[in-house]
């Protein structure tokens, strides 16, 4: 695990808890050389699991409405367009151009109405202001014209004269045609809409109320507990589940009930998931697979109709395995400002959940299994025998577990003579199955990158770098900076050396990765589960070697030490309030105390005095580990200025090279165990 983090040591005692999922191998065996997915999600013979069917259709569908309004539009632009309604009356001057026409014998008719004058020509013309030719023309009689000198033009030209005006534009019936049209369609579209929220409300109820639970029939889950290492506690747990799934009769001829649910609890990453199913890959049970948040909906009830119909499918498929995973999503507590009372979908639903489960006869064979990292904000009630009688805590691998899970993730990747999972699994303290999968896959695409035909041991260490700090940055830093930080990253490194029980030193580096501008890397020889005063005042002494150095070398600090200050005042704390690793203070967890009140302001559960008494505890701490750690690289400053120079020449060091240029033996200084 890392010493530094940005030239700082990340010296919290417990190895931090993974970031994804996993626990044990990833994708499913190969058969003939192709590989074969353990998740097949097929729906049974009889029909139980599939997705859920589209309510039968009330009448007209959508697809078919649709193309039939787009129909109607279109139509109803044609008639627009097409229907007759007469070519449109030129608009001429009445004078010259309509006295004119009227003179030179080719005007037909004409047609009053007031000042207007309409009327068509004999011949076609084409009058001033309009493109092509016309016969029909419009104009406006001027009030001063001699209305008599007019009537004798016409007449001495033939011109018939008429009091109606001749048919324009469209008829009465086209006209309303094409303006109620649209109004027409918009009716229909909402009577079609009431109908089929009328007719098909109980078809739509049906859908959202119906599971979204994914079903795995018996025998076509091929995951196993043979897939399943480094949680041996967790899946013997599961084992007596399986054998009374396959022998009920042998538990039954006792009386023995089997536990209607198992709760399973831990870290992300740490197999929930994959135990439930290797579980279901061994008892050769139907498996119904759901997450809690599939059953939240925003309308009220749906959530509740959603587990009925899941325990009602279970139950006809019996024996059969419910999984619900990350359960805290409906099992929250209940009660506080969560909801807006009793009637709150999410709590509607954990009630059904809690009476189904109380509900159904544990003889059927009906078991539920759930997953949570968050055990603590699940209701009581969901935790109360004839519930999840049973909870099994996942806990993280140790050094064993996490060569046997390196071993199953690495079935596919070809290694290289010089890895060894053995090693591998003890610079690994703390990580899960899902990071130590992460791992492989990043030192196989490290090994792709490079050209390499295996993976080599190089490769697996620089993923480790990369997946604890990050990818490398192309920093240029300047000469002095650089020399600053390999003084910082060296005086990490010796102090680990020198210290009796320090975690050795497996790797330095001055290579900038993350918002680090280097690294020590150290780790256990095994792992460790309990920590005494000594080893923790170890890891405050490791996280106190870089600034120290830089105090000894330079004369001057820097804010590189920024997270080393952070984590060592953190670890004196904890020596002081939670372990009672103090004389002053003694066995009091003031805390834990502390950390109860802090919802309520002005509220502490230690007086001020006592407050003063533990930071002059914590100071007095730090101050003799500093004091201490200035001593030590002062009297071995020869091998700091050694250790230092071979940095910069290399920038990274592994173990050997690193105990061999600051001239230490590694097993002259007994390790931490």
């Amino acid at each position: 695990m890392p010493e530094d983090a940005g030239r700082q040591p990340a010296d919290a005692p417990r190895p931090r808890p993974s970031q994804a999922p996993g626990g044990g191998r990833r994708g499913g065996p190969q058969v003939n050389g192709e590989q074969r997915t353990p998740w097949r999600v097929d729906p049974a013979p009889d029909g139980r699991g599939k997705k859920p069917d589209r309510p039968p259709p009330t009448g007209m569908s959508w697809r078919r409405f649709g193309v039939l309004l787009l129909v109607a539009f279109v139509l109803s632009n044609l008639l627009v367009t097409l229907l007759p309604g007469g070519e449109p009356p030129a608009r001429v001057s009445y004078t010259p151009y309509f006295l004119q026409q009227v003179k030179a014998g080719n005007v037909k008719d004409i047609s009053a109405r007031g000042e207007s004058v309409s009327g068509t020509f004999k011949k076609a013309v084409d009058p001033p202001g309009k493109a092509g030719k016309t016969t029909s023309f419009t104009t406006e009689v001027p009030t001063f014209a001699n209305a008599d000198e007019l009537s004798t033009l016409l007449q001495d030209h033939h011109v018939e004269v008429t009091a109606e005006p001749p048919k324009e534009g469209r008829g009465l019936l086209e006209q309303l045609l094409i303006s109620l049209l649209p109004f027409v369609l918009l009716i229909g579209l909402f009577v079609f809409l009431a109908r089929r929220a009328a007719g098909g409300a109980g078809g739509l109820g049906q859908q959202f109320g119906r599971t979204k639970a994914k079903r795995v029939e018996a025998g076509t889950t091929r995951t196993t507990f043979a897939d399943v290492a480094g949680i041996d506690e967790a899946e013997d747990e599961l084992k007596e589940i399986v054998d009374f799934l396959r022998e009920p009769d042998k538990y039954s001829a006792l009386g023995a009930k089997i536990p209607r649910g198992v709760l399973l609890t831990g870290a992300p990453g740490t197999g929930k998931t994959l135990l439930a199913r290797a579980m279901a890959g061994e008892a050769q049970v139907p498996f119904f697979s759901a997450s809690a948040a599939e059953f939240i909906e925003m309308i009220v009830g749906v959530g509740a109709s959603r587990v009925r119909d899941l325990f009602e499918e279970a139950k006809k498929a019996a024996p059969a395995i419910i999984f619900i995973d990350e359960l805290d999503a409906i099992g929250r507590a209940r009660g506080g400002n969560q909801g807006l009372g009793g009637h709150d979908e999410r709590e509607q639903t954990l009630n059904q959940v809690l009476t189904e489960m109380d509900g159904f006869d544990p003889s059927i064979g009906v078991i539920v299994l759930a997953a949570t990292n968050r055990p603590e904000v699940l209701d009581s009630a969901l935790l109360r025998p004839g519930r999840f009688d049973r909870r099994v805590i996942v806990q993280a691998p140790d050094k064993n577990g996490r060569r046997k899970i390196l071993e199953v993730h690495t079935r596919s990747v070809p290694l290289a003579a010089d890895v060894s999972l053995e090693t591998l699994a003890a610079t690994t303290p703390g990580m899960v199955g899902a990071d130590l999968a992460n791992l492989v896959n990043e030192a196989a695409l490290l090994a792709a990158k490079r050209g390499h035909a295996s993976v080599a041991n190089d490769d697996f260490t620089d993923a480790l770098e990369k997946v604890i700090l990050g990818a490398e940055r192309k920093v240029v830093m300047t000469a002095a900076e650089r020399e600053r930080t390999a003084y910082h990253e060296a005086g990490h490194a010796l102090v680990g050396m020198l210290t009796a029980g320090a975690d050795p030193v497996r790797k330095i580096s001055i290579i900038p990765r993350g918002m680090a501008l280097g690294v020590t890397l150290s780790a256990p020889e095994a792992d460790r589960f309990n920590y005494d005063e000594a080893y923790l005042r170890s890891k405050i002494l490791v996280a106190l070697g870089g600034r120290v150095a830089e105090e000894v070398v330079f004369g001057t600090i820097t804010t590189g030490a920024e997270s080393d200050i952070q984590q060592l005042t953190q670890m004196a704390r904890g020596m002081v309030t939670r372990w009672g690793m103090s004389e002053a203070i003694g066995p009091i967890a003031v805390d834990g105390a502390d950390r109860q009140n802090a919802l309520l302001p002005g509220v502490s559960a230690t007086s001020e005095a006592t407050q003063q008494l533990i930071d002059a505890e914590v100071r007095r701490i730090v101050d003799e580990a500093h004091h201490d750690v200035s001593l030590l690289l002062g009297r071995h400053r020869e091998q700091l200025e050694s250790l230092t120079r071979a940095l910069l020449e290399k920038e990274t060091l592994d173990e050997a090279e690193a105990y061999e240029a600051a001239g230490v033996d590694r097993h002259a200084v007994a390790p931490g165990a």
